[in-house]
């Protein structure tokens, strides 16, 4: 299909400038902006709005809820990096989208219009579905953002002055479960360290029907390899269940047959507990007419274009995906930082052909490559592509993996100081996995 979306907007034909505004900072919108300079170049305007001023590389957050990272050791300031790369940076976040009108409205009432929008605002974090979850106002902590995880942080060095029975887990409805494997395991080995492990007994909850299913029907034997790791460091585990209430101190939770039938309830204490939530999409997004499903995260195509907004693309977390498989307990598919970065270099494409007059027929793999941290080991997960049939589905575990997601956070935060979308080893060493970010279609010429 050969979209006039660019070319009927911007009245100086193919070469006009443009100006996209892409809304969300994180590790989807900020990558997003420096890719959009990279490959459009110095003759567009491109408008990054953010909540706040800062960058958080979010996947360190589980070691910076155990003092293995500080705060300013993961985050940086948006406006000092990107304005070198002539990106306007904006703070303020968004009120409003007028799809309509090609416009978006900050939280300070700015009105900033649009030929293109990118949409990376990643999600809203749903504890209100699940009582007494979350840092505020709740008895669980999170790790899903970093003002969460140092919040997280302050509760654990509490805890360790007195230790007692920890739940981790993953609530029904969640996607993201790699940071509840990853957060358990940590835990393990920092109270191993601290050589008070033998006090705290350790309980798993989890909506995923089996444990290493991770929202992706499995990835090669991540079953058995899962939970070997868990017995041998003593976690016990409640898995294909629901939290009905957390309460000080204690949680219901609710194991469900394979028929999703629920079994007694089990009431499990804890002094210390992490639980990741179900995701929503923010406000503003969602409350566009006709741009969301009921959950609020963005419809698109595999161009990653919304059907009904034909200038708005969607990227990251914030993009509405069926769940891999129908499951007893709800469970949603995750997005992993590679998929993001496909999602993103599809998107870039597609403005680039479009404004060239070329067809913009573009389409990310949709590749799962997630690296997982152990503490002193750590498990990587490939699918190729995230959805089933898949081409390759594998799962190691190896201290390799535990060097090679340190290696990652130095390399990812490099990128976001410096604005480069790919450095050269990445390319390299993902192309040496076979996993490339773009599908390889035969390209339409523009009539």
């Amino acid at each position: 299909m050969k979209s006039s979306v660019g070319l009927g907007v911007l009245a100086g034909g193919r070469n006009a400038m443009a100006k996209i505004v892409v809304v969300g900072a994180g590790l989807g919108g900020m990558s997003a902006a420096y890719e959009l300079r990279e490959t459009l170049g110095k003759g567009h305007d491109i408008v990054l709005v953010g909540k706040g001023e800062q960058f958080s590389f979010t996947p360190s957050n589980p070691w910076l809820a155990v003092g293995w990272r500080k705060p300013d050791e993961i985050t940086l300031k948006v406006g000092d990096h990107v304005g070198k790369h002539g990106i306007t940076f904006n703070g303020d976040g968004v009120e409003r989208i007028d799809a309509e009108g090609d416009a978006v409205v900050t939280g300070a009432g700015e009105r900033i219009p649009y030929d293109y929008l990118m949409i990376c605002t990643g999600p809203r974090l749903a504890f209100e579905e699940v009582p007494g979850t979350g840092p505020d106002g709740g008895y669980t902590q999170s790790v899903c953002t970093t003002p969460h995880a140092e919040h997280a942080w302050q509760a654990y060095q509490q805890f360790v002055e007195n230790p007692g029975p920890i739940v981790i887990g993953a609530v029904q409805g969640a996607s993201c479960f790699g940071p509840a494997y990853e957060f358990v395991m940590i835990l393990d080995a920092d109270l191993r360290k601290r050589k008070i492990r033998d006090r705290v007994p350790i309980t798993f909850v989890t909506s995923e029907p089996y444990i290493g299913h991770m929202g992706l029907g499995g990835v090669g034997d991540s079953k058995g390899l899962m939970e070997s790791e868990m017995r041998q460091r003593h976690i016990k585990w409640i898995e294909n269940a629901k939290v009905a209430e957390v309460r000080e101190g204690e949680m219901t939770v609710v194991p469900h047959d394979s028929k999703g039938q629920p079994l007694d309830p089990q009431v499990v204490p804890f002094k210390f507990s992490m639980l990741l939530p179900a995701f929503k999409g923010v406000d503003a997004v969602a409350a566009v007419e006709g741009l969301c499903n009921p959950r609020g995260f963005v419809i698109v195509d595999k161009h990653q274009r919304s059907p009904k907004y034909p200038k708005i693309f969607s990227a990251g977390v914030c993009v509405a995906i069926p769940p891999v498989e129908a499951t007893p307990v709800p469970t949603g598919a995750p997005k992993t930082g590679f998929m993001i970065e496909s999602m993103v270099t599809t998107i870039v494409r597609n403005i680039q052909a479009e404004l060239k007059g070329e067809t913009p027929d573009f389409e990310g793999t949709w590749n799962a490559v997630c690296l997982a941290d152990m503490g002193d080991t750590g498990a990587a997960f490939v699918a190729l592509p995230q959805i089933p049939p898949r081409n390759v589905t594998w799962t190691k575990i190896g201290k390799w993996v535990h060097l090679a997601k340190i290696g990652f956070e130095k390399y990812f935060l490099y990128k976001m100081r410096n604005g480069t979308s790919e450095p050269i080893y990445e390319k390299h060493i993902l192309g040496l996995l076979g996993i490339e970010r773009l599908k390889d279609v035969k390209r339409v010429p523009s009539k």
